[in-house]
């Protein structure tokens, strides 16, 4: 059940992440509530994925996901730059986290 929590508190993080660039962009209360509910059940469901996984391997999965995940929609959504370098970036993030999911 623990990388269960750490993939949802990935995917809220990423709500925040995006809700932190609408802020950014339009400050309203909306925004604030995306920004700050999203880093706050990030953070929620990253402690409850710590009864069954190590603190260690759960945040660097956690952030790895998270960045990843953000950068991504960021290109997509908001026309951050898709240089072939940044793709590969991702890339390599995504494998160092799946790499720590084979070892623990």
């Amino acid at each position: 059940m623990g990388w269960f929590y750490v993939l949802i508190a990935a995917v809220f993080e990423i709500f925040g992440v995006v809700g932190l660039k609408m802020f950014s962009r339009r400050k309203n209360f909306l925004n604030l509530l995306f920004f700050s509910g999203g880093f706050a059940l990030s953070y929620l469901f990253l402690y409850f994925s710590l009864t069954d996984l190590n603190m260690s391997i759960a945040y660097a999965v956690w952030m790895g996901l998270g960045t990843a995940g953000a950068v991504l929609v960021n290109m997509v959504f908001f026309g951050e730059s898709r240089k072939f370098s940044r793709i590969i970036g991702v890339g390599l993030i995504i494998f160092g986290v799946v790499g720590l999911k084979i070892v623990s």
